[in-house]
């Protein structure tokens, strides 16, 4: 019995004398903390939704383009991709999207320009990343494009979207870019 009073005793003593003092955080309990955070913003974002403006860089290059194409040409284009940022990508925007429109879901799309940069096509091939990228992971995706129906030289820009969201070049991230003559 007295036994269990002195525990008692103690346990108490313990919990009022931590109660009354806040403890200085240290490295391993800040980076604990700062951790929690992460896991927590983490997360939230399995949620499908749109990045946040800092989530919207890429790394985009063109590792084979074709320099000639026929007029109305489809041809399959290798784009490789680096989340250049410091926020995770759900390739479909979230842990699960159920939506049937495709909204948040990351994608690699291209544009045909004239040499002048002005625009001839806006909406040409689409293909949406097949994996969730940590910042700084890489992934390819096979991007079918079809050349313009136009004899000429042409850029090919590949840009990455956020279907339903934005472009992420009209949130300052470069395109990949590749001069593609046209011919007969």
């Amino acid at each position: 019995m007295k036994m269990r009073a002195v525990l008692t005793a103690f346990a108490l003593a313990l919990a009022f004398g931590a109660c009354g003092k806040k403890k200085p955080a240290s490295g391993a309990n800040s980076a604990n903390a700062n951790s929690a955070n992460a896991n927590r913003a983490a997360a939230a974002s399995k949620t499908p939704g749109p990045l946040p403006d800092d989530g919207f860089k890429a790394q985009i290059t063109l590792p084979d383009p074709p320099a000639k194409l026929r007029a109305g040409e489809k041809a399959r284009v290798q784009v490789h991709i680096t989340n250049a940022s410091d926020v995770f990508w759900w390739a479909r925007g979230g842990e699960t999207n159920t939506r049937d429109d495709n909204k948040f879901y990351l994608a690699a799309g291209d544009r045909w320009l004239k040499t002048d940069g002005s625009l001839v096509t806006d909406m040409d091939g689409r293909y949406g990343i097949g994996k969730d990228l940590k910042p700084g992971e890489e992934t390819e995706v096979p991007l079918l494009v079809t050349a313009p129906k136009e004899p000429g030289d042409y850029l090919l820009e590949v840009d990455l979207v956020q279907e339903q969201v934005g472009w992420f070049s009209d949130k300052g991230s470069p395109t990949a870019r590749a001069k593609v003559t046209v011919v007969r």
